[in-house]
């Protein structure tokens, strides 16, 4: 019998110094993120999140979004072996997209999941091995993080505030307690962390 707590889960993104995944112009708003998204540290920290994952979760939009970018990485042998690892890792990994809209599965070995992300996740914890990493999809962590679901944090901080737009850690969350497993900080001053859940 598999042990359920065995597969931990992650989740990674980027954020602003006061907390917002976007700007205030909304979901392509990302003037103060897209900088210091290839940095070394950027690149560095893009390895370290799926190195021991298997199974990626996405919302829709950034299932649909990453299609039309990351294949091409995949096979570009002139991309930044860090890129392409991580291209290579996400076209090969199990996908689970969260949508109620999505009628078919966007992806190769992908299936479309209309149901909670906490009953989602729950069910992959109970089945498999390797880390479930939520990949950049605020939609999906933050439900995870509402269920204190989340086992591992990946991070980076970017160096800028946005004054306006969407926030990962929102008011009502459950409190929790974290502690950092690595920090590393970037010429720009960028800042990638990870922190994992203290149970």
């Amino acid at each position: 019998m598999t042990n359920p707590t065995a597969r931990r889960v992650t989740a990674n993104l980027s954020l602003t110094l006061d907390g917002r995944y976007n700007g205030p112009g909304g979901p392509g708003d990302l003037g103060a993120i897209i900088p210091y998204a290839t940095t070394e540290v950027a690149r560095n920290h893009l390895t370290r999140i799926w190195e021991n994952a298997t199974t990626a979760v996405l919302g829709r939009l950034n299932a649909q979004g990453f299609l039309g970018f990351w294949p091409s990485v995949a096979g570009d042998e002139n991309a930044d072996p860090r890129d392409r690892g991580y291209a290579k890792w996400l076209v090969d990994a199990e996908k689970v997209v969260l949508s109620r809209t999505l009628t078919e599965a966007p992806w190769e070995r992908t299936r479309v999941v209309d149901a909670p992300a906490a009953d989602v996740v729950a069910e992959l914890k109970r089945t498999g091995e390797g880390d479930i990493l939520v990949n950049s999809s605020a939609s999906v962590i933050k439900p995870l993080l509402a269920a204190d679901l989340v086992d591992r944090l990946y991070l980076i901080v970017c160096p800028e505030i946005a004054g306006g737009g969407e926030r990962l850690f929102e008011d009502g969350l459950p409190g929790s307690r974290w502690s950092v497993t690595h920090l590393e900080t970037g010429d720009l001053g960028e800042t990638a962390v990870v922190y994992d859940r203290v149970r």
